[in-house]
């Protein structure tokens, strides 16, 4: 068996391993998630939101209005 300080060695080195492969793993995670946002940003615009609801009822100022239920 290790004795303590040994353990708190190997305890730190696996500490600054994880970190790092996190550190790594983090930037394509970030991107991942801000290019689905800008996804659901630009497909809730009034553009894009007449290009594929044609029927929807538009305001006096052009903009869609909701359909009361």
């Amino acid at each position: 068996m290790l004795d303590e300080p040994s353990k708190q060695i190997v305890d730190t080195v696996s500490v600054a391993t994880t970190v790092g492969a996190l550190a790594g793993l983090l930037p394509a995670v970030a991107a991942l998630l801000t290019i689905l946002w800008t996804a659901i940003r630009i497909w809730e615009t009034d553009t894009v939101q007449g290009w594929f609801r044609k029927d929807r009822k538009r305001d006096k100022k052009g903009r869609y209005v909701k359909e009361d239920d």
